[in-house]
């Protein structure tokens, strides 16, 4: 079993300090690359689903948490405003629906516009006790694969059940599986938004979706968002623990709240759906759970370095170097442990979670060869170094998991 936040420390992809806070980590470089990696793969899967990113601030008036409902349902988990004077107030935000509410109301839509795909990786801020708090599973800055789809009713479902689709393709892709599927009712409490409407049309439809899917859920009372159901994506570590990664959400309420609309085919207004959906989650316990899943051995395309080229003699260290540069001229990510860094065993343990293994001697030197050793213990032999970084290239955009398959 692998606890990912004793792998972060030892594979130098994260860490902390008492200075920044509990639950406010900091991403070292190996980690700020498999980061990169992820987010510009979730961008990729987005830009080929038609969404179109943005960027808004982390900051908002009290007024629009106020006008979202956060203010008066979730004021609990955010953090305290800060004072600006001539009472002004601003809060670090708890979550990324009303800015982007804010952004689609801000230009007028007609009904060709929509569906309107809107995604970013943004930051977000919950005030977490420090109980609670774990590794990057539970933090107090959270970078959030969002997205919010403005549709109308008639688009609802077929855009939630897209959501869905694109979440299983990622997470086949990352190797993630999920445990089940889980509709989010509200419970008892104030927590929620008193409109009972509003929770019937929303369940509904998400029930529709997760059916004409095929997928098998079980239904959960008192873990709604305070606006609407969700469907929620659940995933197991290895441990056992069950936590939700992914999410679906169909929203009535924020479109209301915002006054949001388009004009119709009728010329008049009408008030569009928002469709919330995350197909990662958040960055960090993403990141986590593959930590965990693969145990620091992530797929070559996530791997933070790739192929390591293990010269035997100082005399190779120059051609060693040649192959990582024709290597980096690829896109991939490549770098050299000489004899400086330890005998040549000692050198193949320390890189025993990278993909490709290319080690050279006297005789691969001359040759133009290299012999390569893969992370899974196999040996294929001396190739030419063409053949190598063609391979790990090829692995390297298809995701693959088969490190070395059959010509």
């Amino acid at each position: 079993m692998h606890d990912h936040r004793k792998l972060g420390r030892e594979l130098d992809l994260f860490d902390t300090d008492p200075l920044m806070g509990a639950g406010l980590p900091y991403w070292l470089p190996d980690g700020a690359i498999v980061r990169h990696t992820l987010e510009e793969y979730v961008r990729e899967a987005e830009r080929a689903a038609g969404y179109r990113h943005v960027y808004s601030p982390v900051l908002g008036k009290r007024d629009l948490y106020e006008i979202s409902g956060h203010w008066d349902h979730y004021r609990e988990d955010m953090f305290p405003p800060m004072d600006l004077g001539a009472a002004e107030q601003v809060v670090l935000r708890p979550s990324l629906c009303p800015h982007h509410a804010l952004i689609y109301r801000s230009r007028s839509h007609s009904y060709r516009e929509l569906p309107l795909r809107m995604a970013e990786f943004g930051g977000m801020y919950r005030a977490e006790l420090s109980g609670v708090l774990g590794g990057l599973t539970r933090v107090r800055a959270i970078h959030l694969n969002d997205a919010h789809i403005f549709c109308t009713l008639e688009q609802a479902v077929e855009e939630a059940r897209a959501a869905l689709a694109l979440i299983a393709r990622a997470y086949a892709d990352l190797g993630i599986r999920a445990s089940r599927h889980r509709l989010s009712l509200p419970g008892e409490g104030g927590k929620y938004v008193a409109d009972p409407q509003l929770w019937r049309r929303a369940t509904a439809l998400l029930r529709e979706v997760l059916d004409s899917s095929g997928i098998d859920y079980a239904e959960a009372e008192g873990e709604a968002a305070f606006y609407g159901p969700k469907i929620d994506v659940q995933i197991t570590d290895p441990a056992g623990r069950e936590a939700t990664l992914s999410t679906v959400q169909i929203d009535f309420h924020q479109p209301e709240r915002f006054d949001l609309h388009y004009i119709g085919p009728d010329g008049a207004k009408h008030r569009p759906v928002m469709v919330h959906r995350s197909v990662i989650g958040s960055v960090e316990r993403a990141v986590a759970h593959l930590l965990e899943e693969h145990g620091g051995a992530f797929p070559t395309w996530l791997a933070p370095v790739q192929l390591v080229v293990l010269p035997i003699a100082e005399a190779q260290d120059e051609r060693a170097h040649e192959v990582v540069r024709q290597a980096v001229a690829r896109g991939l990510r490549a770098e050299v442990s000489g004899p400086g860094d330890g005998t040549l065993g000692a050198r193949v343990r320390a890189a025993r979670l990278v993909p490709y293994q290319a080690v050279i001697g006297n005789r691969e030197a001359d040759a133009g060869l290299v012999a390569v050793r893969l992370r899974d213990g196999r040996r294929p032999g001396a190739v030419p170094v063409a053949e190598l970084l063609e391979r790990v290239a090829v692995r390297a955009a298809d995701r693959g998991a088969e490190l070395w398959p059959a010509a």
